[in-house]
């Protein structure tokens, strides 16, 4: 069986490690840039994701490069305390949650690839312009066309048994599969994301999020303490814009921090200083917030999609690496189970589909971060008593009916099988 994968970012590189483990030899993972670099910021991988990553094996390796975040912790503008709760291994599942710099986390999987695949098995330089097959049968042979990259190169072509687009949020797998479907959807909010090292908040393994629907401020860290006590944090500041959004879908164009630190000048906290942190930053990129509306169909013959390209979403809830880990797991699940492409990629739309749809409407209304705006709604001016603005039991029931929707809830992530089908069974 021969597969292609357009794409060599974390949804690419989760997909080619998955499908070798489930016993699939030839693999071919493409990449548009001349090079695959360590690009982006932090993120987080929630226990779903860790499970299984840990389950292809890199379990210390990603110990090693990440934090285990201990707190999730939602705050107001003025700082006061609106809910908390334990996260990974202290809530009660069997991994950890991971906050990690999204470029380490590629640059471990990409060794994961080259180590188990071999050094041919990814392909850069490869800017993919459209594919075609043998046939109108949905068994037929798919052929990815390849032009030359900005640098130089040749037009060239890769047949395989199925291609899958990895190929992110402007996918042109995607477009050739919807070609009238418009620029990713913006909602007016712009992110603007950097690291500043400085020390940590409530202890060294918390994740806090301060605002309310509109503006808002997040920050965790991504490396232990140094010998200075100091760690990375990553932090993202958001708030609308009247301009255009730029370009949909670019989340590495850099930014000086002046552009939108005034915004955020009077926040002071007891605990953090949001402004001194931003002011700090090494560095800083823009992001407008965007994603693309759910598609009717993932899965055309022998070729399917898979991550941002499939499921572009809000960043809201630490779903969007998480979730291309999980398309990889049951596609490769699906297809050792199947032994057929095509049928294997029905099985994981199947399956992946209606839950990533339902995330991407989901976070469209804040998802669990929906205790911020209820409770700037009820007290816009601050409170003295979080109970009886935003009762426990609601925002229990906000947290918990997130992690269900989006397969994170512990005890049944903790109970359900594992992806881990291969060929030979």
């Amino acid at each position: 069986m021969r597969v292609i994968i357009a794409g060599g970012g974390i949804a690419g590189l989760a997909t080619a490690l998955s499908l070798h483990a489930a016993g699939v030899e030839s693999i071919t993972v493409t990449e548009a840039a001349d090079e695959i670099r360590p690009l982006g910021v932090g993120i987080n991988l929630l226990p779903h994701a860790v499970r299984e990553l840990t389950e292809l094996g890199l379990a210390e390796e990603l110990a090693a490069i990440a934090v285990p975040t201990r707190e999730l912790a939602y705050f107001n503008h003025l700082g006061q305390l609106i809910w908390s709760e334990p996260r990974g291994l202290a809530m009660g599942y069997q991994w950890p949650q991971y906050s990690v710099h999204r470029g380490r986390l590629q640059l471990l999987l990409l060794r994961a690839v080259t180590e188990r695949l071999g050094p041919d098995a990814i392909r850069t330089g490869h800017r993919l312009t459209g594919f075609t097959t043998a046939s109108a049968s949905p068994s037929a042979d798919v052929t990815a066309h390849y032009g030359p990259t900005g640098t130089g190169g040749t037009t060239t072509e890769i047949t395989g048994d199925l291609l899958i687009g990895a190929d992110g949020i402007r996918s042109t797998v995607r477009a050739r599969l919807y070609p009238a479907e418009p620029a990713p959807l913006w909602n007016g909010l712009v992110l603007w994301r950097g690291t500043t090292r400085a020390r940590p908040f409530r202890g060294d393994r918390s994740m806090i999020m301060a605002g309310d629907d509109t503006q808002k401020f997040v920050a965790y860290p991504i490396t232990a303490p140094d010998a200075d006590g100091k760690v990375e944090i990553n932090w993202i500041a958001e708030r609308p814009v009247r301009r255009a959004a730029g370009d949909r879908g670019d989340w590495t164009r850099p930014v000086h921090v002046a552009e939108f630190l005034p915004h955020f000048e009077d926040w002071r906290f007891d605990w953090l200083d949001v402004a001194g942190t931003i002011r700090r930053a090494t560095a800083a990129y823009e992001y407008p917030m965007v994603d693309r509306d759910p598609l009717p169909r993932w899965t055309h013959g022998r070729v399917t999609l898979v991550g941002d390209a499939a499921h572009p979403m809000y960043p809201i809830g630490s779903n969007g690496a998480s979730q291309a880990i999980l398309d990889a797991r049951v596609l490769s699940d699906a297809l050792a189970r199947t032994g057929e492409p095509g049928p294997a990629c029905e099985a994981y739309e199947a399956e992946r589909r209606p839950a990533t749809s339902a995330i991407t409407l989901a976070n469209r209304q804040m998802g669990p971060e929906l205790v911020l705006k209820r409770a700037h709604e009820r007290a816009p001016e601050g409170f003295t008593d979080i109970e009886r603005v935003l009762p426990l039991a609601e925002r229990e029931e906000i947290a918990a009916r997130y992690k269900r929707l989006a397969g994170f809830d512990p005890v049944l992530l903790n109970q359900r099988r594992s992806y881990d089908a291969t060929l030979s069974t």
